[in-house]
């Protein structure tokens, strides 16, 4: 769990100050807003950082023979401190910061989504830096 905490804690931090970058930039989490495509660029930060924390857990802790099913477990320890980080950050931003009328239940949908593309990073990240397999011949 150790070799996930830097990463998932680099993710988490990335993905507050994210939230302040679109506050800054006028973009709100409410109901009456429109997906703008700049939001897309969010999606970036859990792939690259799930990728090197993968990545050094493969070829750091593993020494360079990692499967598919400890790339994936290593990916989801990522991502739950990550999400737990988020979490946290979120609820100082809907509660102390963002005073455009967000509810609960706007910023759920994104997190919502975040955790969809953080399961689909996970399988793509732990798939690409495979390096054993389990050949049954």
């Amino acid at each position: 769990m150790k070799s996930a905490l830097i990463p998932g804690l680099i993710i988490g931090a990335l993905s507050g100050i994210w939230l302040f970058v679109m506050l800054k930039m006028g973009l709100t989490f409410s109901h009456d807003t429109s997906f703008h495509p700049i939001e897309f660029v969010s999606v970036l930060i859990p792939v690259i950082g799930l990728y090197y924390g993968v990545k050094y857990y493969c070829y750091v802790e593993l020494k360079g023979h990692m499967n598919f099913l400890e790339g994936l477990t290593q990916s989801f320890k990522i991502m739950i401190v990550a999400g737990i980080f988020v979490v946290f950050i979120g609820i100082i931003y809907l509660n102390y910061i963002d005073q455009t009328g967000t509810t609960w239940a706007d910023f759920s949908g994104r997190i919502f989504a975040a955790l969809l593309i953080g399961v689909l990073s996970a399988l793509s990240v732990s798939l690409l830096l495979t390096t054993k397999s389990k050949k049954v011949d």
